[in-house]
């Protein structure tokens, strides 16, 4: 019987990381297959995700799952300095949305891959919030920039008469 108090550090650690696993590809955040394989804890690595993925095609569309292009994945290494996918490997990695990781906890059964996409959604949903915000103080900051232009203006038309 496995001990409920090891368990729950083991979620942890997932927890503190999570974020930092998802990447941005084409505008699209997304997690590698080999972060999942990890965070699941699947024993035979990628090849347990993506037997998943083969044995169940309708449920992960194009737009939930793909192999990334050499393009893409030259990119995600230039950015991320972290993603370290072996060159040796036969294919690309593959890579999978939000709605994708959602879709393949419900193909991988266990315990800990149910606590695992429940911290993966958390995660996706701060990153949200966080763009957000980051945006909508933006468009404040435009807007009191514009504001203080008009203001100037006034106030140099007013000077100048």
């Amino acid at each position: 019987m496995v001990d409920i108090a090891v368990k729950e550090k083991e979620i942890e650690k997932v927890d503190d990381g999570v974020e930092s696993m998802i990447y941005e590809v084409n505008c699209t955040q997304v997690m590698l297959d080999s972060e999942l394989a990890k965070l699941y804890q699947c024993k035979n690595g990628t090849k347990e995700i993506n037997q998943a993925v083969k044995n169940n095609p309708l449920k992960f569309p194009y737009r939930f799952s793909w192999f990334l292009n050499a393009f893409d994945l030259e990119e995600l290494r230039s950015k991320n300095l972290t993603t370290n996918y072996s060159k040796m490997s036969r294919r690309n990695p593959r890579v999978f949305t939000e709605q994708g990781v959602m879709m393949l906890a419900t193909i991988l059964k266990s315990e800990i891959a149910v606590e695992v996409s429940i911290n993966i959604m958390d995660a996706f949903v701060k990153l949200r919030r966080y763009v957000s915000n980051s945006l909508m103080n933006s468009e404040m900051l435009i807007n009191h920039e514009n504001r203080i232009l008009k203001l100037e203006n006034t106030f140099n038309k007013i000077q100048e008469k």
